[in-house]
């Protein structure tokens, strides 16, 4: 796919930034392409501090959330946490969980079933708790949008109290929005539009440990206890996509310190598990190993395999469900490679690859792995993408959006189709008739207003830096700008007419590519990708031919260049240090 490959060129006074600071010019630059200019906003950057947070009560009816619990806890009565099954849903649970207990408060958790329940709190859930003689119901990363389930709570005499970060539902009205809120004895959610919260980007976790660290000041409790349950904030946070910037910075940056030596066994059960050395874990980690284990017991089991992992007490115990959630989470890579090769052909083989918003009706794919491979498809079409399959009675689904395409809105404009859905900008769920999917696929490309140049791919470039000025200094500066995520993305560096010297195809998959490169002031380096590497082979061959690709696969002189988008790392490997540069983007273009 063709990309457009465009520089950062942002203005500012460079050399009184990098005097005030005792920065590099390069670190500046790239705080400067972040759109970090002023004084008071580099310091608070480059010094992430968990004081620099925003106070609790600022949230709209955190007070009264806090009033409501103290007094059921003085009164004995039954709270039951309802959750939900993603990441951010259990570490919501684990957190309100955790943390009433130490309270003393007489609490228990329920978490639906992704198959039989769907998202969120439902009327069986309800029904359950009543007759349980629960008296309150607490939601976390859900509830927003459960006005009918709230009206039944409440109708059967239980205080309702929701904490939640997803949109508010909205209806159209006209030209306006009238957003539409359960009627809870107590709403805790940053989006409302009378809410006085500063940041508004926080994931269900951040909102429940938001709570909970309001109200053990009320009950005058230490919050020593409470500060191990910032690793699981900072775990939510990555793995729901949430901006990387503000407060989600702070609470990530600070949680990874304390997941390095965290002391909850399950998750060093799960570290260990996965080859994760102590000390070693990065947001990458969250995102792409520890994130999908928790996640993968919501999918093929129960998410409660995941709360119950957190909630180990004992290394066996802990062991026992790291290696179970492991294994699920291996099926579940092998299942989603099984359905995105469908997917994809099932598009090249139509005229869905035509539409700029892509659904896909996959009909025997799991559909816990429906938004994993919607995921999959946005990234190799740069296009939104929504995965449909049969669930019981009906279709269920979930899509991943683009920056350009607000998905929850779209979806709102071609309500009539759907049975039921909820989400935010990038992500959403639905429900659906059958006969309804080509409906809505027709609907959402008829309605959308995406361009053809909104699908083009950019690749926005930082700094152009040839390689003679990659040092060990440049990347510890670089470490100063961790974690790296959604809002806050790694720095990317060019350098063009790369000369390859040699090239290595490395693993048991043939899944890497070693080159040794030569730029033109004589710089050499060695440089690692990990993308297509099937695809950068076919490229060096269409554009150079196999016998100048068979020269440098024999270290002799050869023809070939390209220019490369890169991020330099240091390797280290039997106590020998080296520079590398790992490939983020090529070009291959013979003069």
């Amino acid at each position: 796919m063709a990309e457009k490959w465009v520089l950062k060129n942002k203005k500012a006074d460079f050399q009184t930034i990098m005097a005030k600071h005792g920065i590099s010019e390069c670190l500046t630059r790239l705080l400067v392409n972040r759109g970090l200019t002023e004084e008071e906003d580099i310091r608070f950057y480059l010094n992430p501090d968990y004081e620099r947070t925003h106070n609790p009560l600022l949230m709209k009816d955190l007070a009264k959330a806090c009033d409501i619990l103290e007094e059921k806890m003085t009164e004995g009565k039954s709270i039951r946490i309802v959750g939900d099954y993603d990441v951010d849903g259990v570490a919501s649970t684990y957190i309100l969980y955790k943390a009433l207990s130490l309270c003393g408060a007489k609490v228990d958790y329920e978490i639906p079933d992704r198959i039989r329940d769907g998202y969120g709190i439902n009327e069986q859930i309800i029904d359950a708790a009543y007759e349980a003689g629960i008296d309150t119901i607490l939601t976390c990363d859900n509830g927003i949008a459960a006005t009918e389930q709230v009206k039944k709570a409440k109708a059967l005499g239980m205080t309702v109290i929701i904490t939640d970060h997803h949109d508010i539902p909205f209806l159209i009205e006209g030209e306006s929005k009238k957003h539409i809120l359960p009627e809870a004895d107590a709403v805790v959610n940053p989006k409302q539009e009378d809410c006085l919260y500063p940041f508004k980007q926080l994931c269900g976790a951040a909102v429940a440990y938001k709570l909970m660290e309001a109200f053990f000041d009320r009950k005058q409790i230490s919050k020593t206890e409470l500060v191990p349950l910032r690793e699981a904030t900072a775990i939510a946070t990555v793995c729901d996509v949430m901006e990387l910037t503000g407060e989600n910075r702070i609470l990530v940056k600070k949680g990874l310190e304390l997941l390095n030596n965290t002391q909850n066994l399950g998750l060093r059960a799960l570290m260990e598990k996965n080859s994760i050395a102590a000390g070693n874990l990065a947001a990458y980690h969250l995102g792409y190993v520890i994130g999908p284990c928790l996640n993968a017991g919501g999918r093929l089991d129960t998410a409660k395999q995941g709360l119950r992992l957190l909630l180990s007490e004992t290394k066996e115990e802990a062991d026992k469900r790291a290696e179970e959630l492991k294994a699920l989470n291996d099926l579940r890579k092998q299942m989603t490679e099984e359905g995105l090769l469908n997917a994809i052909a099932l598009i090249e083989d139509s005229e869905l690859k035509k539409d700029k918003v892509l659904v896909i009706y996959l009909k025997d794919c799991h559909e816990s792995l429906a938004g994993i491979i919607a995921g999959r498809l946005r990234e190799r079409y740069c296009k939104p993408a929504i995965v449909l399959t049969d669930a019981h009675d009906m279709v269920k689904g979930s899509g991943r959006s683009i920056e350009k395409y607000n998905m929850y809105e779209e979806l709102t404009r071609c309500k009539e189709h759907l049975v039921k859905f909820g989400g935010h900008p990038m992500a959403a769920g639905m429900s659906l008739q059958l006969t309804s999917v080509e409906t809505l696929r027709i609907g959402l490309n008829g309605n959308t207003v995406l361009t053809e140049e909104d699908l083009i791919p950019k690749v926005v470039i930082d700094v152009v830096l040839p390689l003679g000025y990659v040092t060990e200094e440049l990347v510890e500066d670089l470490k100063l700008l961790e974690p790296f995520g959604k809002g806050n993305e790694k720095p990317l560096f060019a350098d063009r007419n790369l000369k390859i010297l040699k090239l290595t195809v490395l693993g048991k998959n043939k899944k890497v590519i070693k080159l040794l490169v030569r730029n033109p002031y004589g710089r050499e380096m060695e440089a690692m990708y990990f993308g297509d590497t099937a695809g950068f082979l076919e490229a060096l061959n269409g554009v150079y031919g196999k016998t100048e690709v068979d020269k440098a696969y024999q270290n002799r002189d050869n023809s070939m260049k390209l220019s490369i988008t890169y991020y330099p790392t240091i390797n280290e490997y039997n106590g020998n240090r080296s520079l590398q540069i790992v490939i983020q983007n090529y070009l291959i273009e013979k003069e």
